[in-house]
């Protein structure tokens, strides 16, 4: 009888089989995303080597076309999550969709509306004369490219996301310190940028929290919400389509066409206008039959997110590219040439590099930073997601208005921190949520126990705020320290 029941020696071996290839699919699988990257990066230097073989300074441009496109691969992982992370994380769009979206729009962003034209000494933080050799300006980019890239990986790694720019920023202030010392630094502008690590999060949270007070007041705690929806949505749509309109005026399409400040308010108007007159029939169709309930309303702001998500992206594509592809420029232009500029034009293939780049980047590694922006700092709906899009927009306005140098990555989750904060003191201080909750309540024999808990919840995720903040803090020092070093180390190399 016990033979009937002992497994035979072959089904053993099997098994053993069977759990082998599981953990090996396991394995491959974790190592296919490195593996596309590195041949991305393998093909970028192939690319670079066919435009460049036989110039002066071919191993150099290779050697600098490959480290672009790691720092262009990283922005995707990390920079592009913020334009789709809400949109993703209201559930408005699947993973998918919005990886498609991003990716499409960034690309197209960044080849039809890149800068053409860099300062080869990125935002003027270092003085051009402190620089002027050219072996000493080429150590000096490299190590200003392999720096922000690193750190920018590292912060990935730890689901933080960072500024780009900051992250460049610091490696081209490291090695220019390294290079020329502390006089080199353009000290006011560096002032600027901080000031921007809290001008930045602040008017985007304040932004979005006041937006979501409105549609709290005005929609949300009406009696009859449809009606409230009705009324309301289409006036919310109109502002987003003419923040959108102004903001791509002047940042998406600035190497397309010059347009004043003036002219792309008016263009902002006019487009609110026009989005006012199409939204108010599309809405009233699509209220008929909605439940008076918060859960009809979310279907009212989809359509308007997933169109936020793709102009978000096309405007990052446009101004943020030249973060991988100007440094790489520069290196270019002053390897070919032999003399450091205080401009250079970027060539189509570099700046192939960047889109493409941040597109295969956003795609591979994107959906990690995407998950932390839309999931796991508080939990957005819809209407809180379309208040963290709008404020984007709204905010680098009102920058650009004031001359202020803010951070895209620093306003979108600054307006996730707003809402997830602003919801916090509202369940506790609102009177007019304790009025709504009290007409409404369905469970009347034990009103204040449930009232007390909801007090006590907390809407945001403590750790995950202190982190961002702290990744926030030491973004440029730690590009800084790190890129003096490589920038040491480089200029031994090549002596």
């Amino acid at each position: 009888m016990t033979d009937t029941f002992r497994k035979p020696t072959l089904d053993k071996d099997l098994d053993k089989f069977a759990v082998m290839g599981e953990a090996t699919g396991l394995i491959n699988r974790g190592l296919v995303t490195p593996g596309i990257a590195l041949v991305f990066i393998f093909l970028c230097a192939v690319i670079a080597a066919v435009f460049v073989t036989g110039q002066p300074g071919a191993v150099v441009i290779i050697a600098a076309a490959t480290i672009g496109a790691y720092m262009a691969l990283n922005i995707g992982a990390n920079d592009v999550a913020n334009n789709v992370g809400p949109a993703v994380g209201s559930q408005a769009m699947t993973l998918g969709v919005a990886l498609a979206i991003a990716a499409v729009f960034e690309s197209a962003g960044a080849l039809i509306a890149g800068g053409d034209v860099v300062s080869t000494i990125s935002k003027g933080i270092i003085d051009p004369v402190a620089v002027s050799d050219p072996n000493v300006f080429i150590a000096a980019m490299m190590a200003a490219l392999v720096s922000a890239a690193m750190w920018i990986h590292l912060a990935t790694w730890l689901s933080a996301p960072v500024s780009t720019t900051h992250s460049i920023v610091g490696g081209v202030m490291g090695a220019g310190i390294a290079a020329a010392g502390v006089d080199a630094v353009n000290w006011p502008t560096m002032g600027g940028i901080a000031a921007s690590w809290v001008i930045s999060p602040f008017l985007g949270g304040v932004i979005a929290a006041a937006f979501l007070a409105f549609i709290k007041s005005a929609i949300i705690y009406q009696d009859d919400k449809i009606a409230a929806a009705r009324r309301w949505v289409p006036v919310l749509i109109a502002i987003m389509v003419g923040a959108f309109a102004a903001y791509l005026s002047i940042k998406g399409l600035k190497q397309v066409v010059q347009i004043s400040f003036g002219a792309a308010l008016l263009i902002g108007l006019a487009a609110a206008m026009l989005a006012w007159i199409a939204a108010r029939p599309v809405i009233a169709r699509q209220s008929q039959g909605l439940e008076n309930r918060n859960q009809s309303l979310r279907k009212l702001f989809g359509l308007p997110l997933i169109f936020s998500a793709a102009l978000l992206s096309f405007a990052h594509g446009a101004n943020d590219v030249a973060n991988a592809v100007g440094p790489l420029a520069a290196i270019v232009h002053t390897a070919e040439l032999g003399e450091v500029a205080p401009k250079v034009v970027i060539p189509l293939w570099v700046m192939a590099v960047g889109a493409v780049g941040i597109s295969v980047g956003l795609l591979l590694f994107g959906p990690k930073l995407i998950r932390m922006v839309g999931n796991q700092i508080t939990k957005l709906n819809p209407m809180r997601a379309y208040c963290v899009a709008l404020s984007a927009a709204i905010t680098v306005i009102i920058a650009s208005w004031l001359g202020l140098p803010v951070s895209s990555t620093h306003i979108a989750v600054g307006a996730v921190f707003g809402v997830g904060f602003f919801r916090e003191w509202y369940t506790e201080k609102s009177s007019r949520r304790a009025e709504y909750v009290a007409r409404h309540r369905i469970n009347r024999a034990d009103p204040v126990r449930r009232q007390e808990d909801q007090r006590r919840r907390k809407l945001v995720r403590r750790s995950h705020f202190l982190q961002i903040v702290a990744a926030w803090v030491i973004t440029v020092p730690a590009a800084a320290v790190l890129s003096g070093v490589l920038f040491v180390i480089l200029r031994a190399a090549l002596a």
